[in-house]
């Protein structure tokens, strides 16, 4: 038109289909399609994608976080959290957490093995189908398991660890997701604020990787001066913290549930928080080493993205701000909690994702805002403080309590069965955990120069030879020993 103005082609909105039971209506009699935006639906998908690139990406920050001689064995963990974690949500994981008639703690079977479950529109949102939502939630699911199961680092096993994977989605995220998400839970009923997993996500998979961790004990040599714990690949560290950043935007914008304003505004503070809670993290650790660190800038980046996903959808842009400083201050700190604990938390998850969801949670309170959540339209809320909504704290930290409560106390009765059952003992055993798990599990590893050391030693089986020094640049520089020589020190520690 000559004012400019677009004139888009509008969905007509759900009629109701009645006699097709949860469907949405009968594909054959009419075109379902006409009650979603396009628009809608193309970026949910593509939210999706990107949520699966953070699983990955989860598994490279752990891998490079962790020892070189247990480095696959996490990103395998990452990637068979998508495979036991998929499968379960098909199963009925969805319907638990989702169904129409849910109850406040937990939902039904109506969508046992997504039966009854296609075109009629999500709990989560009219623009989004039951379809379409169950395979952008399902991701979340997976993602949370990815975060949780890093405490085996080093020493768990990897059959006990996928049989965990599946109970605790049931029992434990499950409810956790149904009461903060679902419209019939208690937290959404109550009033809390949790816009893309504080609670279901962060600080239950920090609080069961606390459990995990204390369950499993500490790894070999850990705080003597046999054994230097330190990151082995930064670039790994670098790479995963790089999937998890683009990926967030999925994560957060896509729990808008359309194409809007409001995603837009996710987006804007997720990126924010970001980048203001990995300087944060870097001048922190500055002022003890004198030295940038490129994993403290990880760290940061990702205290900030945790800090904000719960907030995403109610803050105002500048308030991101407070968001990427104040989680990575608290995390930070954070990191010194399990030595008062005396709990190996070897890649700091609790730290990480269970003190940075509750100061995203918290935060939430101080600065969620009823213009924000109404950029797509339709949501309605009271706001925090801004909008003089005081009780709004109480919520939030009833949120935090009752998850993180319900979180480590149930990991831990979980883990305490599957330990009992014959075959699904936890914890390596010593000779295992000092091959390294890739080794001893996997028969697989991160690098090929593994299998170099072993061959360099052993005696040649060339002509029955015994196998030579590395010369050159293999050579250390004003030592004795070589690179290979060194590295079979290392790992044999």
């Amino acid at each position: 038109m000559s004012d400019g103005t677009v004139v888009g082609i509008m969905p007509f909105p759900y009629n109701g289909t009645t006699g097709t039971g949860y469907t949405g209506g009968d594909s054959i009699q009419q075109d379902l399609n006409v009650f979603y935006d396009r628009g809608d639906i193309a970026w949910m998908i593509t939210a999706t994608a990107l949520v699966l690139l953070q699983i990955p990406g989860v598994g490279f920050l752990y891998s490079g976080l962790a020892r070189r001689k247990s480095a696959l064995q996490l990103i395998f963990l990452s990637m068979m959290s998508v495979g036991v974690v998929t499968f379960q949500w098909f199963f009925w994981g969805y319907s638990l957490v989702f169904s129409h008639s849910a109850g406040r703690f937990i939902g039904n079977l109506e969508m046992f093995g997504f039966m009854n479950n296609l075109a009629q529109p999500s709990v989560g949102g009219s623009r989004v189908p039951d379809l379409l939502f169950a395979l952008y939630q399902g991701m979340f699911a997976c993602i949370t398991v990815a975060l949780a199961v890093g405490a085996v680092a080093d020493r768990g096993r990897i059959a006990p660890c996928l049989v965990f994977m599946f109970v605790w989605t049931t029992l434990i995220y499950d409810p956790i997701a149904c009461w903060t998400w679902n419209p019939s839970g208690w937290v959404n009923k109550l009033g809390g604020l949790d816009f893309a997993g504080g609670t279901p996500v962060h600080i239950s998979s920090g609080m069961a990787a606390l459990s995990y961790s204390l369950f499993l004990g500490k790894r070999r040599g850990f705080g003597t001066a046999e054994v230097q714990y330190r990151p082995h690949n930064v670039i790994h560290v670098i790479t995963g913290t790089t999937f998890l950043w683009v990926g967030w935007f999925g994560f957060n914008a896509g729990s808008a549930g359309s194409a809007s304003l409001r995603a837009v505004s996710a987006g804007v503070v997720t990126n924010l928080a970001a980048a203001c809670g990995g300087l944060t993290w870097v001048a922190l650790d500055y002022r003890l080493e004198r030295k940038f660190s490129a994993v403290g800038f990880c760290s940061g980046v990702v205290a900030g993205l945790v800090g904000i996903t719960p907030a995403s959808g109610y803050v105002p842009p500048w308030s991101a701000v407070i968001f990427g400083v104040v989680p990575a201050i608290t995390c930070n700190f954070g990191t010194k909690i399990k030595y008062w604990l005396k709990i190996d938390d070897a890649l700091d998850i609790f730290a990480l994702h269970a003190i940075g969801g509750i100061t995203g949670n918290i935060l939430t309170a101080f600065f969620a805002a009823d213009y924000i959540a109404h950029l797509d339209g339709t949501s309605v809320i009271n706001g925090g403080w801004l909008n003089h909504h005081w009780i709004q704290l109480a919520y939030q930290l009833n949120d935090c309590v009752s998850g993180a409560a319900y979180s480590f106390v149930g990991t831990s009765i979980i883990l305490y069965i599957i330990n009992w059952i014959p075959g699904l003992h936890l914890r390596a055993d010593e000779g295992s955990e000092i091959i390294g798990m890739d080794d001893a599990e996997l028969g697989e590893f991160a690098y090929d120069f593994v299998e170099i050391t072993r061959d360099m030693s052993s005696p040649s089986t060339i002509q029955g030879e015994p196998a030579k020094p590395l010369k050159g640049h293999d050579q250390l520089p004003g030592a004795r020993e070589t690179v290979t020589e060194k590295m079979i020190r290392d790992d044999s520690s």
